[in-house]
């Protein structure tokens, strides 16, 4: 496995180990996305590979029925999806991805706590350069497909496979989802879940103490109600 792959583990671990936090992030995402293409999975494909994240998340159907039916709820908020970007302490690039129905309350939120624990809010975009912005599936190992040709079939759509016994994973460009996703149900590929991450080009080293007082910035990120995903360059512990 790549680095790309053990970013993602060492991150989607740590993200979901909080159970109620995952059902509200996928829940605003599938609220959103329904908003934007439909109630009806069949003919919203967002909404569909949302849907599949729901369920490898153990999300109750329930709970995903009223995220869907939230979009057409006069009463609900009107999430609007913002990316905030700064450094934290020790000039760790952070990059924080928001669904928020007050953008004034979020943009306040996440200024005081990169102020608070040594570091500075920066400007929307001004930290591209440091992530890789990448479409991911997880995909279900299949026996019949040629794995050769699989992976050339791929190149079209700028991606890469990383596979082993347990599990697939597809690595392509950010504006290649909604295509790749098309070519694996064409191919009847099961889509375990799909999503967009942002995979440092480099990482930078941390001493023990230092990690700490980033933990703290980190889980204030994610404790906020706003917070969908929070990606930073951080080198994992070994």
């Amino acid at each position: 496995m790549g680095r790309a792959f053990e970013y993602r583990k060492a991150r989607k671990l740590k993200r979901w180990g909080n159970m109620s936090r995952t059902f509200t992030r996928i829940g605003k995402e599938i609220t959103i996305a329904a908003k934007a293409g439909g109630p009806d999975p069949d003919m919203n494909p967002r909404l569909r590979v949302l849907m599949q994240n729901a369920k490898a998340a153990n999300m109750p159907k329930d709970t995903v029925e009223r995220a869907i039916k939230k979009a057409t709820d006069k009463d609900a908020g009107d999430y609007k999806e913002v990316v905030f970007e700064g450094y934290g302490p020790f000039g760790i690039a952070i990059v924080v991805e928001t669904a928020t129905d007050n953008n004034q309350r979020t943009v306040a939120n996440v200024r005081s706590y990169f102020n608070k624990y040594g570091g500075s809010l920066g400007t929307q975009g001004s930290l591209s350069f440091l992530f890789d912005h990448k479409s991911v599936f997880h995909i279900k190992p299949s026996e019949g497909i040629d794995h050769d040709e699989f992976e050339l079939e791929l190149m079209d759509f700028e991606a890469e496979l990383e596979a082993d016994e347990e599990e697939w994973l597809i690595y392509g460009a950010f504006d290649q989802f909604a295509n790749i996703q098309k070519f694996l149900e064409d191919k009847g590929v099961e889509i375990v879940s799909a999503e967009f991450e942002r995979i440092p080009t480099d990482y930078k080293e941390v001493t023990a103490e230092q990690r700490e007082q980033l933990d703290k910035l980190l889980e204030k990120f994610e404790d906020d109600e706003d917070v969908q995903n929070v990606f930073h360059n951080i080198k994992e512990e070994d």
